[in-house]
């Protein structure tokens, strides 16, 4: 039998261990997790531009800056942590008040210390948006999460939290946006407080490119993750098909430093998109998306 001794030097020895190991991925779920082909080809610099699916992640504003009704459905993988990240939408831009149903989920079994620890997250919301006057819109998303994670060292979760963003179209060539995320409701380290800017030119109708920065209002540490990307639509069949070309680039101050692309096709019915951010400092993360369209009649 073993003696009382032998087993608290046991427990010792697991404590050793456990506090030995490295912490988790520290990416917020709800920052990054949850991003689509196009944000994430474009180096996450659409938040002045973010509509449809884009918004109820990025920034809820920018529903109103498209007027169409679109379904969405989109899958990613990052085989760093073996993550399978899942994401459904309704959005109808049509009304007098823009809004989306969403649903996204995040699955990853990291491996920390010789062990694979699961973590998932749930997420389900709304988002609404309302044009102030004909250049000013503003926005706003309610969601509930249920987060779950087999390490010790982070904290179930579960409750609701509130999105707020604004966007400006200064002139047909350049809109600003600023968006505050999780800003009132349950309290989580996997959904912080942030606030986030962002800047779009369009110099072409074929032509766009982004600017944006989002910094962690909830970490004593450094914050800050800057990205912008740039897209450019070429069109075939007197515009009725087009595909986007997409390229950019991430730098997080506590991440590393990533570059990032993606391609696509688009009717008047479907659009199709892929997109993808590989590490390049720092790192080795890599994650590839895609995403199918559906939409409805055009108004």
């Amino acid at each position: 039998m073993r003696s009382p001794a032998s087993g608290l030097t046991g427990l010792a020895l697991a404590a050793g261990l456990l506090a030995s190991v490295p912490a988790a991925r520290a990416d917020a779920d709800s920052l990054n997790d949850p991003l689509g082909p196009r944000e994430v080809a474009l180096g996450e610099g659409v938040r002045a531009g973010a509509s449809g699916a884009m918004a109820t992640t990025l920034n809820p504003a920018g529903l109103p800056l498209t007027r169409e009704l679109v379904f969405e459905g989109a899958y990613g993988y990052r085989p760093d942590d073996s993550a399978s990240l899942v994401g459904l939408s309704a959005c109808d831009s049509t009304n007098a008040m823009p809004g989306c149903f969403y649903y996204h989920y995040a699955g990853m079994s990291p491996d920390i210390g010789g062990m694979e620890l699961g973590r998932r997250t749930h997420v389900g919301g709304l988002t609404l948006s309302r044009p102030l006057s004909p250049r000013v819109n503003l926005g706003t998303g309610v969601k509930y999460f249920d987060f779950e994670s087999e390490d010790m060292a982070e904290e179930d979760a579960a409750g609701v939290n509130w999105d707020v963003g604004v966007t400006a179209r200064l002139t047909d060539i350049v809109n600003i946006a600023a968006v505050g995320y999780n800003l009132a409701g349950t309290k989580s380290a996997e959904f912080p407080r942030a606030a986030a800017a962002g800047v779009q030119l369009k110099p072409g109708p074929a032509l766009s490119v982004g600017f944006d920065a989002l910094w962690n209002l909830d970490t004593d540490g450094k914050t800050g993750r800057y990205g912008g990307g740039g897209e450019y639509f070429v069109s075939t069949q007197g515009g009725k098909v087009g595909y986007p070309l997409r390229m950019g680039a991430v730098h997080d101050v506590t991440t590393g430093t990533f570059v990032t692309g993606g391609l696509g096709i688009a009717t008047l019915k479907l659009g199709f998109d892929i997109g993808a951010r590989k590490q390049v400092a720092d790192g080795d993360e890599l994650l590839v998306t895609a995403s199918l369209r559906v939409f409805g009649p055009r108004l």
